[in-house]
């Protein structure tokens, strides 16, 4: 079959983005001169959240899960000599959406590119926040308005600009099943609709323009043929709820449009080098069928479960993508799985099921009040408890894992501390200095930006009314305003919100089985809680910095409650200072800190030395996360207890080592394991 013949293959991207503006600048040249066809930025936590790289919270997180930025000056360094106009740009950024898309507007203007014909996506998400990333800043409502307006703005102003993308990424992350990733995105996809329609913004003939600019962006994993199905079903449902609840009668609009990054939850830390396989499975789930193939498709690299890949790691994933589009012949037949009577019957299955979700969504009143009455946590939290006791009872398999653990050396991770990315801990004092001489010099030339106390007071105007914030953001852009100035501006309007953590309502996830794994533990928490006088165990579970991931703490805490322990756990985004305070009004018998986002090496230790100055030394600490073994070795002779790291699988087995811990710190005999 002739080249010409052949289906255009999808976009190529690698999430990308670290350090500093000009490092990242200079790894997208790289990257697009290597053959990738559209730009992916990843931005660190503080810009996600809103905070200035100077702010008390941005401690360690700097330039670490992305770049920062902090205002429009590294905007324009980031796209340095890239011309905007005839870029593809993806931009993984919620809660700050709306600001980042300012700037980035803002500096192709700058570059003379005519606004109409920019291109890309903005995630712009808010639900999954409050579910799995816990990159929110805003309550529900105010957040939901800040996606219409850019919605709407985009519409109007920006075309062929996708303003949102409804991301169930996060959701399979966080444990959700393929009904429930579908189910919640619909469902968000649903409640962001009735309020874009419900502003007034969008007039009835230009309905199908607005939903003709929404895309997904979607999780694939391991069981590649059921998350196939999912593809299929996900298409047809959209397809009759824009028809039937929108009215939207061109199916051209009505098309599910979605990009993907596979599947970095099954990704293991034991055996890395099958990740290889386990990502070509995921990627094949949503390029084989025709009529359900990805728009664009980024995949992690091998070693992720180990630390930030490096650019040869990335460049392997997309040498991965290449290999499949032009050499084999996938490209060139209609869809492969018409007429399947098992695919079909898969598919009408999670169909089925899922509107059934949706309608029960509905009935509560929506997404968003589904998040803030805790449903859609607590089922993510009890989905996710059920697959980790799963794998940890041999049920669900994982190669290298807790099966066919035997392994020969490892070439590949020989040396550990090579085989990944290190940020420069001195990043972090070149970005805040640098952030220092913008706010002092942003009026002076060359730049002679207006003062920006005056765009900002304009923005707090424009949020008290109804009126679109979009205007007030690009003014606010133009004037030199820094991320943590606008985000602030909207807070002291706004308000912030902790969402629920779903723990408390999350079922049994293990039972104490006489003869168990669990059971065993119980019985040594009952005991050292007695030697001990206190009525029960209590094991604060402390999420230090900005990293939102919170997965791995709610499982943790979950087990240690059906332990026996009394679990205090307050969700994300605290300071070492409020969780320290927590530990003595508390008066726990250990602390456990579960960071993912490599701030590990400055919050973990800040922890340990305020125990020490407030008298409290003797509470163990434990820490849990992506952490590699050199920076395991240091946390461990800084005085951690414990480090677990996603090799150690058995929660249970974890739960009970924390219990030693507490029996080692209080100079308890270690009891006796039954024979």
């Amino acid at each position: 079959m002739s080249e010409r013949q052949k289906d255009r293959p999808w976009l190529m991207r690698t999430y990308a983005g670290h350090s500093t503006a000009e490092a990242s600048n200079e790894l997208y040249r790289r990257n697009l001169a290597k053959g990738q066809t559209g730009l992916s930025v990843a931005f660190d936590l503080p810009t996600q959240t809103g905070y200035d790289s100077d702010h008390i919270l941005a401690r360690g997180e700097v330039g670490r899960v992305g770049v920062p930025v902090a205002h429009l000056g590294d905007m324009r360094r980031l796209f340095q000599d890239i011309p905007l106009e005839q870029m593809n740009t993806s931009m993984t950024i919620n809660a700050t959406a709306m600001w980042l898309l300012a700037l980035y507007q803002v500096v192709a203007e700058e570059q003379g590119a005519d606004v109409t014909k920019l291109q890309g996506t903005t995630q712009n998400d808010i639900v999954k926040e409050y579910l799995s990333r816990g990159t929110h800043v805003f309550p529900p409502g105010p957040s939901l308005r800040l996606t219409t307006d850019m919605i709407c703005y985009t519409v109007n102003h920006i075309p062929k600009w996708n303003p949102i993308n409804i991301c169930s990424y996060h959701l399979q992350e966080a444990g959700a099943t393929p009904v429930q990733e579908i189910a919640y995105a619909m469902s968000t996809a649903i409640a962001v609709l009735d309020a874009v329609f419900a502003s007034g913004q969008i007039p009835e003939d230009r309905k199908g323009d607005v939903v003709a600019r929404i895309s997904f962006f979607v999780n694939a994993g391991v069981r590649f043929v059921e998350e196939m199905c999912k593809m299929r079903a996900f298409g047809r449902i959209w397809d009759q709820i824009t028809r039937d609840r929108y009215g939207i009668a061109d199916a051209k609009q009505r098309r599910f449009r979605y990009g993907v990054q596979v599947n970095s939850l099954g990704l293991t830390e034991a055996q890395p080098e099958n990740n290889v396989q386990r990502i070509v499975l995921e990627m094949l789930a949503v390029t084989l069928s025709k009529d359900a193939r990805a728009r664009a498709v980024q995949l992690p690299a091998w070693n992720e479960a180990l630390g930030l890949p490096r650019p040869w790691d990335q460049q392997w994933s997309l040498r991965i993508q290449q290999v499949l589009a032009h050499e084999s012949d996938l490209l060139e037949y209609e869809d492969i799985f018409a007429g399947s009577h098992v695919i079909e019957a898969k598919v009408a299955q999670l169909v089925e099921d899922s509107l059934a979700e949706i309608d029960r969504i509905q009935e509560m009143g929506g997404a968003m009040a589904a998040v803030e009455s805790g449903y859609l946590k607590s089922q993510l939290v009890s989905s996710h408890a059920e697959r980790r006791a799963r794998i940890e009872s041999g049920q669900e398999k994982i190669v290298g894992v807790n099966i066919f653990e035997t392994t020969e050396p490892n070439p590949l991770t020989a040396d550990l501390d090579t085989a990944i990315q290190t940020v420069d801990p001195a990043v972090e004092a070149r970005v805040v200095e640098s952030l220092g001489q913008w706010r002092d010099t942003r009026y002076q030339p060359p730049f002679n930006h207006p003062r920006p106390c005056k765009a900002l007071e304009r923005l707090k105007e424009a949020a008290k009314g109804t009126g679109n914030l979009m205007e007030a953001t690009l003014e606010c852009a133009r004037a030199g305003v820094t991320t943590g100035e606008w985000a602030g501006a909207l807070r002291e309007v706004f308000g912030e919100f902790r969402a629920p953590t779903g723990v408390s309502s999350a079922p049994v996830a293990v039972p104490a089985e006489a003869g168990s794994p669990m059971a065993e533990v119980r019985r040594k928490v009952d005991a050292t809680a007695r030697e001990l006088g206190s009525g029960k165990l209590r094991f604060l579970v402390g999420k230090p910095g900005l990293d939102g991931h919170s997965n791995g703490a709610e499982q943790i805490a979950v087990r240690a409650r059906d332990a026996g322990f009394e679990v205090v756990y307050q969700g994300i985004r605290l300071t070492p200072e409020q969780i320290v305070d927590a530990a003595l009004a508390e008066d726990v018998h250990a602390v456990g800190l579960s960071i993912l986002s490599g701030s590990h090496a400055q919050l973990v230790p800040d922890v340990l030395e305020r125990l020490r100055e407030a008298g409290a030394a003797d509470i163990p600490v434990i820490a849990g996360g992506i952490i590699p073994n050199a920076d395991a070795e240091q946390l461990r002779a800084a005085g951690v207890a414990a480090v677990f790291t996603p090799k150690d699988f058995d929660i249970t087995g974890i739960i009970g080592r924390i219990v030693d811990e507490i029996r080692k710190a209080n100079k308890l005999d270690p009891l006796e394991v039954p024979a």
